[in-house]
């Protein structure tokens, strides 16, 4: 039997209850610099992949991550830091992309945000926020992803937030990142482009 290919939205629960969002929004000026909507078409197969990976029920019963709205976001945004991370360190070649998955994201944010009941007066600023979180995420793992007790140290404060978790499940989650991060470094940019996370 096939798999349905899973809805990218991130507020979507494990059972994918959440509706998929509606209607087209106004281009951005990063949209009219890049690209329209139409241009991230081919990157849906990557955020796809990086939204079913962070809805894994692993992270939230042996990693302890809080399985909330929240603790979803903030595994989907780690992962999305990483590949992130791996389009840097492509340079220039991959930016256009890196800038168009960034746009499904906020996206998807926009969405969510507009699900869970944000005002349209409020929902800008509540972007920018999960914007900020995802660039605080991308500068501490970049600093930190080489050294095992640092990156553990990040996992704490960018993953967990107020939730206090085991050690053990701390090194659940930074190793599993860890080994991310590993995977997505020897993929080729053509098929993570595609939607391949190793």
């Amino acid at each position: 039997m096939r798999r349905a290919t899973p809805d990218p939205n991130i507020r979507n629960c494990l059972t994918g209850a959440s509706r998929a969002p509606a209607g087209v929004p106004a281009l951005t000026l990063i949209q009219r610099l890049f690209g329209a909507p139409g241009d991230r078409l081919a990157l849906r197969p990557l955020y796809a992949a990086i939204v079913a990976e962070g809805r894994d029920p692993a992270w939230y019963r042996e990693g302890g991550v809080p399985d909330t709205v929240e603790g979803r976001f903030d595994m989907v945004s780690a992962l999305l830091a990483l590949v992130l991370l791996r389009l840097e360190a492509e340079g220039r070649e991959a930016r256009r992309e890196s800038v168009l998955l960034t746009e499904l994201f906020v996206d998807d944010m926009d969405s969510s945000l507009r699900e869970l009941g944000t005002g349209d007066m409020m929902v800008g600023k509540g972007i920018g926020k999960l914007m900020g979180a995802l660039a605080g995420r991308m500068a501490s793992f970049r600093e930190s992803l080489a050294d095992s007790a640092g990156f553990e140290g990040s996992v704490r404060r960018n993953v967990f937030r107020d939730a206090p978790p085991s050690e053990e499940a701390v090194r659940f989650v930074a190793e599993r990142l860890r080994r991310r991060h590993a995977a997505l470094a020897a993929v080729p940019l053509e098929r993570l482009l595609a939607g391949d996370l190793g």
